[in-house]
Formats: C-alpha cells, structure tokens, sequence
C-alpha cells in the first residue's frame, strides 16, 4: 500500500465521505495509505474500525478501535465503540471498562450508556437497563439506537405494548430505519392495509439498503405478510432474508454433521462405564436443551415460575467451565470428544466451576436452568460433570421446528441454513439424541414433546417438576404472568397462555418445502453420509 498522494486530512476527509456513502473499498484504501505515511494517525485507525464494524469484521474493529484508543486514550468515542465491538463479540467485561472509560472522559456522551444498557441486560439487571437506556435518551432524545434498545428490554421484560409504542417512537424519529421495523415486527399484528407494513415495502424497494439490512427487512416483511395469510409472499421474503444471510455465513455443511458422528464415537459405553462417578454432587443445574423454536422457552419459563427455581436463560457456564480447566497435557477442554483424556478430579472441577457460576445468579434457588439449545453436544460431559444435574430433552414436530428456525432471524448465530442444509442437520440432530438416550442410564433424560405440553398443560407440567425434585405449585400453569427477563426469540410468545396455534403451521408454507420435506423423509441419508 502507498503513501496518500494528497494532504492527510484531505485524505481522511474524503476517506469518511466514501464510508457514509457505503464505498467501503475506497475508503479502506485512503486509511491504509495515510497510515503508511503516518503510523500513528488515530483517525485512520478509528475509521477503520468503523469500517470493520460497518462490514461485520468484529475482530478486525476490536483492533482497529483499540489502537485509536491507545494513540489518542482522551477521545471519549474511541472507547465508546470499543465497548460496543466488545459487546458484540460477547466480551462482556471488557465492553464494560470500555464503555465506563468513555463515560470518565465524557459523561454526557449516549452512546456508551445505551451501550452499559444492554450489557446489564445480558447480566440479567432489567432495572440497570432501562434506566441506561434512559439516560441516553435523556442525553440524545433523538437516539434511535437507544428507543430500539428501549423497547426490547421492554419486550423481554414481558411489556410488550410498550415496546411496541417505543418502536413506533424510533419509526418516528427514522422512518426509513431498518432496525426498528424489525423490532416492530415481533410484538406487532400486522393488518393488509397497515401503514407501517406500507412503509416496510417501500423501504424495501429502496437502494441504499445493506445487505444485512435487506435480509433483516426481508423477515419482517415475512412476518407481516404471514400475519395478513398473504403465506406466498410471506415465503418469499423468508426465502430472500436467509439466502442473504446464508451468503454472508461461513457455515461449513461437511464439518458441522461430521462433528456428531464424531461426538458419538467418542461417547460409547464403554466410556460411559469408565468415566460414571466423578463431577460434582450439586444438583442445583436444570439444562433444558434441544433445537431452536422447539418449545425449550416454554418448558424453561413453566419451571421458571416454580419458587425454588431460577430461569436462567441461555447461560454460557458450562462452556465457560470447560475452557478454565486444564486436562493432562495442560488444555481446555475445547471440545466436548476431548473429554475421554480427562480425569475424574479434572471433571469434577469443571462441573463445580459450572455450579458456582450459576449459584452467584440466583444464591437462593434451589434450582437454576440454563436452556442453551444446543447443549445437546454437551449431554455426554454433562452426565459426567454434573451427575445429578436434570436434563429435560424439548421436541416438536420436525416440519414446525424446522420452518419455525427458516423463519426466523437469528442475530448471532448459524441458525439460519438453506431448507434442504437445515433437514439434513435436524435429521443428524436426532440421531445424536437417540444416541444419548441409548448409552445413558434410563431416565437420564426426560423427553417433553411440545405438542403434549399444549393439550395437556397440567399432566405435563407434573411430569416436568417430578423429573426435576420439585413438589407441585400452581403458579407452574400461570408461567405467561411470571415477571422475568426471556431474552430469546420467543419472548412474546410465553407472555401469553398456552394456545395451539402453532401446531402444524408448516402447512401454510407446504407447497414451497419440497427440499426440507424431501430430507426429512429419509431418516439414514444425513447419518449414512456423514456418521
């Protein structure tokens, strides 16, 4: 890369101007220059960031924002998008330091309080949350990052029309912003002739989306449309927001089904006999585990209202465990097949890291549940870690699971494949799970069908809490009023009472699913394949 051939600031005006104009290349170029004439440019090394975060290279702005934070540390909006790349990329601690030394250096600056916002909110502070957000709003009343924050604590907090009024504020305030009519579209009903679905179209039909933008815009239209029973139309735009999607992800088909098979082989019997006894005796954790939109947040918030349990939601302890503790040739435990080198006082320490972690978020539950979806890896380590531990297995029907995940917009995560990718690893899915219910001891596991639990709340919810140790409370079938945080994709959904409205609502979608449909008809294809 040359020098810039023009005065630097010149150069970073114009390299500024090529980023608001979405001309990243351009931009990227002109930095990278004025760095090579002048290394310790902070401006060029916060716009880089910028440009990083604008492009999803999250790990690439972390380094550009921190340089610009170490060459010039009394520039408060250094800090301020450190913390908020951070955050992003779940370094919670940091994000905070980052975020309090921007608000050091400039209290009154929204965007480090809004950002201390939704950190709270992912430690399980609602009330810190709202009132960061609050401030920010107060410093910046027309914040729009902030009213959308705003109004999605409000809606994981169960204050859904509030949150749907807070939303329409930010529409207020952009009306040609994205974020908020996505938001909007998961706590609105949306009519045919609804003005805010109007002016969902037209925005669609405008230029200067991102990419990102248009997928996220293509899920709400499809939830708009599927709410007007417009079912083609509303396909169609799923269709769109996950080939946008599945365009940007690195998911690699070959490896993600081979890591099941692999998994498998690791955990026979033999293995199971040779590493039974050890973990720690607590039996405080309740991991309530299956694919995505299978009812794992219904089952979690009837537990949830019991008084002896606490929700906790998708934690990360386990995993976190896992890579603090050093097996024999002094490395985590990264992968849950390495588990076969490990030792009995070595399981026993994650399991007891994994108890401590979740006892300092609720010191006086008897229970705490932890509903990671996808800790049907883990269930092997979890019967050797945690003996005692319960684990409660959520199914629904494969079709609704399968489109419920088609169609919708996971932010941080893989979930979102082609229709025929997603049959195939929800077919490997359920080969792993028969897996564990045949090597581990009967009742390990307790199997809950959501379909079940819909006809027959009470005789299910018995079920659930025998398993679980737990004496019955009424409370159980009133889980839609229990006042706590859901921060998942169905947050709206538990606010309510049990409905069956759900059940079999593949059919309207049944004329487009011929590549799911025909995946999962063949339960050996994906196993044969890749076991």
């Amino acid at each position: 890369m040359a020098p810039v051939s023009v005065p630097i600031g010149k150069a970073l005006r114009l390299a500024d101007l090529h980023r608001r104009d979405g001309r990243m290349a351009e931009a990227d170029s002109l930095c990278r220059g004025v760095l090579e004439a002048e290394p310790n440019s902070y401006e060029a090394e916060h716009l880089l960031g910028l440009i990083a975060y604008a492009t999803g290279r999250l790990a690439e702005a972390v380094e550009h924002f921190r340089r610009a934070a170490d060459l010039a540390p009394e520039v408060a909006i250094h800090h301020s998008n450190l913390g908020e790349v951070y955050r992003l990329i779940g370094r919670r601690d940091e994000a905070m330091a980052a975020s309090e030394r921007a608000l050091a250096i400039n209290p009154d600056l929204p965007e480090p309080w809004n950002n201390l916002a939704t950190v709270a909110m992912e430690r399980g502070d609602s009330q810190q949350a709202l009132d960061n957000c609050r401030k920010a709003i107060a410093l910046k009343p027309n914040c729009v990052d902030a009213y959308n924050n705003l109004g999605n604590i409000l809606r994981v907090t169960g204050r859904l029309e509030d949150a749907r009024e807070t939303f329409l504020e930010a529409i207020k305030i952009k009306p040609d912003g994205v974020e908020a009519y996505v938001n909007l579209a998961e706590v609105h009903k949306f009519s045919v002739d609804d003005p805010y679905l109007a002016a969902m179209e037209a925005l669609a039909e405008s230029r200067g989306l991102s990419d990102a933008e248009r997928s996220h815009l293509d899920f709400a239209l499809g939830s708009a449309y599927r709410d007007t029973k417009d079912y083609g139309r509303s396909f169609q735009r799923y269709l769109s927001g996950n080939a946008g999607l599945r365009a940007r992800l690195s998911y690699n088909e070959k490896f993600a089904l081979a890591l099941f098979g692999h998994i498998e082989r690791v955990f026979t019997p033999a293995l199971i006999a040779t590493k039974s006894g050890s973990g720690s005796p607590s039996a405080l954790p309740i991991f309530i585990l299956g694919m995505p939109r299978s009812g794992t947040t219904l089952v979690e918030q009837i537990l949830a209202s019991h008084p002896q349990v606490h929700g906790g939601g998708e934690l990360n302890t386990l995993a976190e465990a896992m890579l603090t503790v050093p097996g024999p040739d002094g490395r985590a435990l990264s992968s849950p097949a390495a588990v076969a080198g490990f030792s009995t006082k070595e399981l026993t320490e994650i399991g007891t890291r994994c108890v401590e972690a979740m006892h300092r978020l609720a010191p006086h539950a008897k229970h705490v549940t932890d509903k990671r979806p996808n800790n049907y890896y883990l269930v092997g380590l979890i019967h050797f870690v945690l003996p005692n531990a319960k684990i409660i297995h959520v199914v629904r029907d494969p079709v609704d699971t399968c489109v419920s995940c088609f169609t919708k917009f996971f932010a941080l995560e893989n979930q979102n494949f082609d229709l025929a990718e997603l049959g195939r690893y929800y077919k490997r899915y359920e080969h792993l799970m028969a897996h564990w219910q045949r090597i581990l001891p009967p009742g390990r596991i307790l199997e809950v069908r959501y379909e079940s639990v819909v006809a027959d709340l009470e005789g299910e919810t018995r079920r659930i809490l025998a398993h679980c140790g737990l004496d019955w409370d009424d409370r159980c079938l009133a889980f839609y009023e229990t006042q706590r945080t859901v921060n998942t994709a169905s947050a709206a959904q538990v606010r309510q009472p049990i409905y069956d409205s759900s059940i079999g609502r593949w059919h309207h979608y049944e004329e487009f699913l011929g590549p799911l449909l025909a995946e999962l008809s063949h339960p050996g294809d994906a196993v044969a394949s890749n076991g």
